[in-house]
Parts: C-alpha cells; structure tokens; sequence
C-alpha cells in the first residue's frame, strides 16, 4: 500500500514541529517562526496530486532565499527527540530527503546512495557521512514501504 499523508500523519507532524496545519483545498500548509534566528519556514504538503503522469504525495518547503520540493514523498520520521520531521522519497535505490527542524531550518539531501544508511559511518568523509546519518532514520520505512509493495 502506498504511503498517503491523513489527519493522524499531519498531527503527528504538527506535534514535532510545534505548529498547526492549514487546509486549502488539496494543501496542507503550516509556517514556522524562529524570530531569534530570524527564520520563517513554510511548509505545504500535498496529498496524492497528479505530477506528471503518475500520481504522488508533494512536499514545498519555502524559506525566505529558497524553495525546494520532494516529488513522490514515501514517508516521513517525526522526532521529538531531535525536533525535526525528515521527509523521504526512493527512486531506484538511491534517497532524498528533505529534514525540517522545528527551529524553522531545513536540510536537503538528494541522490543519496541506500547503502550509505547502514554502513560504518567512520569509514566515510565527513562531507558525506552526514547524508547518511540524516537519512538513516528512515530506513525501517524504506524496508516496510518494500515489503508492502511486494505483498500488493
């Protein structure tokens, strides 16, 4: 069964990220402040909409110098450990993720080798190590998003 964002998913986002979703129409979307830092991040999520041929969960993140997005989003970690939401998509054995803080930051990560997740971090630079740590928390997911789309 394909990830789908609902009402206990984004709850669970807001939870972390110390805000709340707005509906509109077919967006969700929710801006965080961080006035100490002088930060704002929006973010907006779009649920199972047409992107090209296919159909997909979409996710923009809009600071003041940059936009990004993730096509195809397969799901997201939510940490109140660490504050932050890490979105993540699969495409051939290779990753991208998209980590927003609740500090109103985010990081990018794309192109990013699976195998790096569970590897031996110390082996790797330290411009690449990284991309693997952020994204290691997605793997249990990565391997249940596989194991379902087996079992269809």
């Amino acid at each position: 069964m394909k990830f789908k964002f609902d009402e206990e998913k984004l709850a669970e986002i807001e939870k972390v990220l110390e805000t709340k979703f707005a509906e509109r129409g077919n967006q969700y979307r929710a801006v965080l402040m961080n006035p100490v830092e002088h930060r704002k991040l929006s973010i907006e999520i779009y649920p199972q909409i047409k992107i090209g041929h296919r159909t997909g969960n979409l996710v923009s993140i809009y600071t003041n110098n940059t936009h990004a997005q993730l096509h195809f989003c397969d799901g997201f970690v939510a940490s109140d450990f660490l504050g932050e939401v890490t979105f993540f998509a699969e495409y051939n054995g290779r990753l991208s993720g998209i980590v927003v803080e609740k500090q109103a930051a985010c990081s990018i990560f794309t192109n990013v080798e699976r195998e790096l997740l569970s590897g031996d971090f110390e082996k790797l630079a330290p411009e690449v190590m990284l991309s693997g740590l952020a994204l290691s928390l997605t793997e249990p997911l990565l391997d249940e998003n596989k194991k379902e789309s087996r079992d269809e």
